[in-house]
């Protein structure tokens, strides 16, 4: 059965700064823990291609992977999926921002299968994939409300 996460976290700072941070890729080594660095590719309107690029892992093994990412300002989400699939035989992410008590809801949807030869089944990843997504949320929730804290901070500060 293929794999499907979903996580949520509520983000105490307004959506536009919630969606500006977490769509600003070149700016994603600084937001994720987990991302040693960010090419981008092409631009064509809201779609962007992009190789991402991780730490290297617990063997020294350094992960990386082309993927495209579109977004819609208006509708208040993101669609990206994997080009270069790696050992996934696909990789659909969704990203929505919504306005809630407190501040902005920002929940990530990921549908992915793996493929027979990789060296991890779905349920695995879909493990992995949840307790990952969690720790960067929380990071990312921790990076953006200081960030609304230190403008809040310079704004009334002669």
């Amino acid at each position: 059965m293929p794999g499907h996460t979903e996580n949520e976290i509520i983000v105490a700072a307004p959506l536009d700064l919630v969606w500006d941070m977490t769509n600003d890729l070149e700016s994603w080594p600084q937001l994720f823990s987990e991302y040693a660095s960010v090419e981008i590719l092409a631009r064509n309107g809201n779609t962007t291609r992009f190789r991402l690029t991780m730490h290297p892992d617990e063997k020294g093994t350094v992960w990386s992977w082309v993927s495209e990412r579109t977004t819609d300002r208006a509708g208040l989400q993101v669609r990206a999926h994997r080009i270069e699939t790696g050992p996934f035989a696909h990789m659909d992410i969704r990203w929505e921002y919504a306005q809630a008590p407190g501040g902005t809801r920002m929940r990530w949807h990921q549908d992915f299968a793996m493929k027979p030869n990789a060296p991890v089944d779905d349920d695995w990843m879909t493990n992995n994939i949840n307790r990952n997504s969690q720790t960067q949320m929380a990071l990312i929730r921790d990076k953006i409300e200081q960030r609304d804290r230190d403008s809040r901070t310079a704004a009334v500060t002669p």
